[in-house]
């Protein structure tokens, strides 16, 4: 057996734990976030997807802790629970078009991709852009769009999405996103100030109509302009 196989017969097994530990945490919460289960699509799909390339080639052997971890430009991956747990209140389905705010190294994108028909990822730090871009196309992922840009601006020349998605924190929700929500469509994003936020469930009747659930309290980066990602 060659070095290669070794590792990724090691992350494999490392993979079946951060699964199991995904569903435990699940149920231990579910009283809170009314979903003591993730539904067994999003399970698999977890189970399926190599973590450890969408993270720093120093942070690989860490990818499967139930934990998150830092990627880069003061960037972090999400905890695979908080990963499952918005994936799963989206409730994807094939035919569904996805925006994501925040591709990051593409981890969520790519959770997407397997659920979606296409997904259209934004990410307003370039370096984070391009290297999520690569790492998801060696992955083979072929129904992923990308841009570089203001997250809460959305993505209005491919507006409506029947799923939105963002994986860092507004003070509120932006205007644009609510727009580009599809009637009876689905928004999962966490929003308040830094030390004060809340995972959100935001639902968009037939008639246009917004209702927003909060799910559980969450610590995401907040989300950036394209102004302060300059700056940065």
């Amino acid at each position: 057996m060659t070095a290669a196989n070794a590792n990724e017969d090691q992350f494999a097994i490392l993979r079946r734990t951060m699964v199991e530990q995904v569903a435990l945490h699940a149920d231990h919460v579910g009283g809170k976030t009314g979903r003591a289960e993730i539904a067994g699509s999003v399970m698999e799909a977890i189970g399926r997807i190599p973590r450890h390339a969408y993270v720093p080639v120093e942070m690989a052997l860490y990818a499967y802790l139930d934990s998150p971890l830092p990627i880069g430009c003061g960037k972090t991956i999400s905890q695979p629970f908080i990963v499952a747990l918005m994936t799963d209140l989206l409730e994807i389905g094939p035919g569904h078009r996805v925006l994501e705010i925040g591709t990051g190294l593409g981890y969520q994108a790519a959770l997407l991709a397997e659920l979606a028909a296409e997904v259209y990822t934004v990410e307003v730090v370039e370096e984070l852009a391009q290297s999520g871009r690569r790492r998801l196309g060696e992955q083979g992922y072929g129904n992923i769009r990308f841009r570089i840009g203001d997250g809460s601006l959305g993505w209005p020349d491919h507006a409506p999405f029947e799923r939105i998605i963002a994986t860092a924190a507004p003070d509120l929700i932006p205007p644009a996103l609510l727009q580009q929500l599809k009637r009876g469509g689905r928004m999962v994003i966490p929003a308040g100030l830094e030390d004060d936020q809340r995972l959100l469930l935001v639902t968009k009747d037939g008639d246009g109509r917004i209702e927003t659930e909060e799910i559980l309290p969450v610590r995401f980066s907040q989300l950036m302009s394209g102004a302060e990602a300059s700056d940065g």
